[in-house]
């Protein structure tokens, strides 16, 4: 990667040398090794519910370069439970429209948010490091309110050692190397993680034979802030595909595929960029060349997430090709579900078989983005004759045609994994929507005060919709909170009925600290939403 300039690279946590480095190895409950996105949202959820953790980072806050850029619903769902969503969604530039094209023809567009009733837009563009400043300054937040979270800049893990309950960390700093304990380890060191190779483990997939060149470019343009993708574009030496989206102060992120045998200098020289800029966008356009790199894409991920009291999260533990944007959003998916996870492992409520099931759903995340990232790489980039006349014939029938248009992959973009068929799902009732089943995600809805997500905090909560809920208020120790609809009061749009009783007259759910459902019934007692909870953590078979 070669960063030619950027603007927006932040120092958020400098160096300081601290009494631990002049001591003998202190203990800690959590050390999450990484400072990007995955690890300060890992350490914000967990500093937030009261555990104590430890991020430590080998620079001093954000890098350079835009990097991710987009960032999905869910992922600002979460953030907004973080502290940090409306920071990212002011900042952000907000789209659900995409249009496609093959050669100068548009073949059609689509909507990825078609309904409304939602809190936030289905996607915002905004580059990595105001995404990284915004959690980090919700990390601030959450300190001065108490939060047990330390964050140490250019502290660089060098070695590691696994000790049964514990694991010991060499760190080397500024002012010399200095060793610490961990009873838990969250390895958010990124897709070349040291820490997975300090470990010897696998990290197994598929690397294809194509090279894309990003190249961010400032410049006051009119075009919409949609998403614009093009086959076979027009503009000369564009390559295969292109792509073309706005991010915030006047940047656009447009990518061109390369082909596999290229030479990497010569198509990062920023004349040979600007060639390429200059016959996408026409003569005349006055720009700047803002940061340029090369990728290559790769699926890969690791066989487990969790070995013992080492975790990994986010692209340490799984990597996809970034058409879809399903890299960093699915990295902040992991954490939802960590988070809630190890903390009640830590305090004693939960099985350390608990954390068996974050390996077990978040793989299984990783495996249907690996999918739908192969399917994108594989339609882009047609491997034989034969392909290439059958993606240039979906591509000919979509321009007329809506059956062929799901066929058309440009990058499927990123929702939220359901946990179908997970151990931890509870009971489920006929005649619900499908899209509330256990495993899903909650959808928002508009209430007569707000959405429904900010009424849903970290923690179990029983949802009752035109019924009684339950007086639960523990189960085993685990704190359970309770929020009571009635449809002709709190729904005025009528989302929720649609979104959560279909058919139905009445629901109660049970919903999981990441909020998504642990179990639903039309009628249950308060023995079953106990027996449900006590499945979620892990600690029951299903009643």
């Amino acid at each position: 990667m070669v960063d030619v300039r950027y603007d927006i690279a932040f120092k958020l946590y400098p160096y300081e040398k601290v009494a631990a480095q002049e001591a003998t190895a202190q203990r800690h409950p959590v050390v999450i090794v990484g400072g990007g996105p995955i690890g300060m949202a890992c350490a914000l959820d967990l500093g937030r519910k009261g555990t104590p953790v430890l991020v430590l980072d080998d620079h001093e806050g954000v890098g350079q370069g835009s990097r991710a850029i987009c960032f999905a619903k869910r992922t600002l769902e979460i953030a907004d439970r973080l502290g940090a969503g409306d920071a990212m969604v002011d900042k952000g530039v907000q789209w659900n429209v995409g249009k496609v094209f093959h050669g100068p023809d548009r073949v059609f567009e689509f909507n990825l948010q078609p309904e409304p009733g939602h809190k936030r837009p289905a996607f915002i563009n905004l580059q990595q490091p105001y995404f990284e400043k915004f959690l980090v300054d919700a990390v601030r937040d959450a300190q001065a309110q108490g939060a047990p979270i330390e964050i140490r800049g250019q502290n660089a893990v060098t070695a590691m050692e696994r000790h049964g309950d514990f694991v010991t960390l060499e760190i080397d700093t500024p002012d010399g190397p200095y060793t610490l304990e961990a009873d838990w380890l969250v390895a958010c060191d990124g897709a070349r993680s040291p820490i997975r190779d300090m470990m010897g483990l696998s990290f197994d997939g598929r690397v294809f034979e194509d090279n894309f060149l990003i190249a961010d470019v400032k410049m006051t343009a009119d075009f919409p802030t949609e998403r614009w993708f093009w086959f076979e574009p027009p503009f000369k030496d564009s390559g295969q595909s292109a792509l073309l989206h706005k991010q915030p102060d006047d940047i656009w992120r447009i990518d061109f595929q390369l082909g596999w045998d290229i030479d990497r200098e010569k198509e990062l020289d920023p004349a040979n960029v600007r060639a390429r800029v200059d016959a996408m966008l026409g003569d005349g356009v006055d720009y700047e060349l803002e940061w340029t790199s090369i990728y290559t894409f790769q699926c890969r991920r690791m066989k487990e997430f969790r070995h013992g009291n080492v975790i990994f999260a986010g692209d340490s533990a799984h990597q996809v090709s970034p058409f879809g944007a399903r890299g960093a959003n699915s990295g902040i998916q992991d954490t939802d579900n960590l988070a809630w996870k190890l903390d009640l492992v830590i305090k004693g409520l939960a099985p350390d078989s608990l954390l068996d099931s974050y390996s077990a759903e978040r793989a299984h995340g990783a495996d249907e983005n690996i999918l739908n990232s192969s399917r994108a790489t594989d339609f882009l980039t047609p491997k034989s004759e034969t392909s290439k006349i059958f993606r240039n014939a979906v591509l000919y029938l979509a321009r007329q045609h809506a059956f062929a248009r799901p066929l058309v992959n440009s990058g499927r973009l990123s929702v939220p994994c359901v946990y179908d068929d997970m151990p931890l799902n509870g009971v489920d009732a006929p005649g619900l929507p499908e899209g509330t089943r256990p495993g899903a995600s909650c959808m928002d809805a508009p209430l007569d005060e707000g959405f429904l997500l900010d009424r849903l905090p970290g923690k179990f909560m029983i949802m009752a919709i035109n019924t009684e809920a339950p007086k639960i208020t523990e189960v085993d120790g685990v704190p359970v909170g309770t929020l009571s609809l009635r449809t002709e009061s709190h729904d005025p749009t009528g989302a929720l009925v649609k979104r959560y009783l279909g058919e139905t007259e009445k629901a109660l759910y049970l919903i999981r600290p990441d909020q998504h459902i642990a179990a639903r019934w039309t009628r249950s007692t308060a023995q079953g939403v106990r027996a449900a909870l006590l499945r979620a953590i892990g600690k029951g078979a299903l009643q």
